[in-house]
């Protein structure tokens, strides 16, 4: 039979976990059908078949965690006849059935004779020095850990039967099962429960969930992570999108968003700023001349931050178009690895969900990320006498404290403040 093997995933994947089958045993698959989907740190990943064939066996269930290089299925020939290994599969099969018959002829022989014949010394043994037991009695003993020698057994010739060998292993969890008890109540004493008697639910964690939880963990033990505020203005925006929102679908065929805005604002502010646009790698700074920016997304199985690439040379349209796209894929589980991988700063919008203010976690081994947030209708002071009600968004940055000063942090969150609120700059500067 044909081993369906887990693949190569990528560079930095050595494992994953099944997901869901997309066959069963017996279905006919051509080379190049899906066979299994495997969940990954960051996507999903479908594996597909490498030979055309029937599926014998899947040796993984759904849930199950499997290496690159793994065996997880088997694959027969396609034809319906038998290869080499099934026949020989199938002799086997026969050999051991021809065994159990001669086993259960011997035992039934043995019952008789045990009746015809005087009972010998309970410690009787074949002329090999070995305990007399039936070879059922021999294969329970080795699956439940057995010693033979140690099983008393109530037949008239000695004999060790099945019944011998679980009776003597049930003895000891007899013996214990007391002393288990009385330290579980001991225990349950010392530390009652403070859900006691309430209902609960306990879901496992998936891969992506537990990757995220580890990862957001470490850059907080790894990095000096600051948090700075701002507030904006969002009146020009909303009166410009108010404006060109109907032109702007007609031309693009994509609405005029937000996250264009400050995509552009967040590239502007860059290039005048550029340590924030960085990483560190071992004592040096890698200052990054490109601007690929991560887009925070939430999906079902977590949060993911697909890549819009070269967003300064992308126009409002390009950045809505892509943003869409990858958002899609992402609540689709359609992501690949490169779309995930090599951003140089992130942006999340919390305000979707609310969200008036938050401190976001930087995305390592990136050393900025934005935070946006709900847009509210706020009394302003416009001057020392007036007040006029404006849509106002407080906004966050945290950073790495390693590597960008406190004052370079604020007049960066500045500068994005200053191109949203007068979005013509976006078109020089962004």
């Amino acid at each position: 039979m044909i081993e369906v093997k887990v693949p190569e995933l990528a560079e930095s994947i050595t494992e994953g976990t099944i997901s869901q089958w997309l066959i069963k045993v017996g279905d006919k698959v051509e080379k190049g059908d899906n066979l299994v989907e495997l969940e990954t740190d960051k996507v999903n990943i479908e594996v597909s078949a490498e030979n055309d064939g029937v599926i014998k066996e899947l040796l993984k269930e759904p849930g199950d965690n499997v290496e690159v290089g793994e065996i997880i299925a088997y694959l027969g020939g396609s034809e319906g006849g038998s290869s080499v290994s099934e026949e020989q599969g199938n002799n086997t099969e026969k050999a051991e059935a021809k065994k159990e018959e001669k086993e259960s002829s011997e035992e039934a022989k043995s019952e008789q004779e045990s009746k015809a014949h005087v009972a010998p010394e309970p410690d009787q043994q074949s002329e090999n020095g070995r305990t007399v037991a039936s070879p059922s009695a021999r294969k329970l003993a080795r699956e439940l850990g057995v010693d033979l020698n140690e099983v008393k057994t109530r037949d008239p010739l000695g004999r060790v039967r099945p019944d011998d060998v679980k009776a003597h292993a049930d003895q000891p969890k007899q013996k214990e099962t007391p002393k288990q008890e009385n330290k579980q109540e001991k225990q349950e004493k010392k530390q009652p429960e403070a859900n006691e008697g309430k209902p609960v639910e306990r879901v496992k964690m998936s891969r992506r969930r537990q990757t995220i939880a580890k990862r957001l963990v470490e850059v907080q033990h790894t990095a000096a992570m600051l948090t700075t505020f701002n507030e904006v203005d969002m009146t020009a925006i909303m009166e410009l999108r108010k404006r060109r929102k109907d032109k702007f679908l007609e031309d693009n065929d994509v609405k005029l968003g937000f996250m264009s805005f400050f995509t552009k604002a967040v590239v502007g502010a860059l290039k005048k700023y550029p340590r924030l646009n960085a990483e560190i790698q071992d004592t040096d700074i890698v200052l990054k001349k490109f601007y690929d920016i991560g887009i925070a997304v939430g999906a079902e199985e977590g949060l993911v931050v697909p890549v819009v690439r070269d967003a300064d040379k992308l126009s409002f349209a390009g950045i809505e178009q892509e943003i869409g796209n990858l958002a899609k894929k992402a609540r689709d589980n359609k992501l690949k690895l490169d779309e995930l991988q090599g951003g140089s700063f992130t942006i999340t919008n919390g305000g979707i969900f609310g969200s008036m203010l938050s401190t976001p976690i930087l995305n390592a081994p990136q050393v900025g990320i934005l935070g946006m947030h709900k847009i509210q209708w706020r009394p302003v002071a416009i001057d020392q006498e007036r007040m006029e009600n404006r849509p106002m968004m407080y906004i966050a940055l945290s950073y790495d404290h390693r590597i960008v000063d406190g004052g370079e942090a604020v007049s960066f969150l500045a500068k994005i403040k200053e191109l949203l609120e007068d979005p013509e700059q976006l078109l020089l500067e962004g």
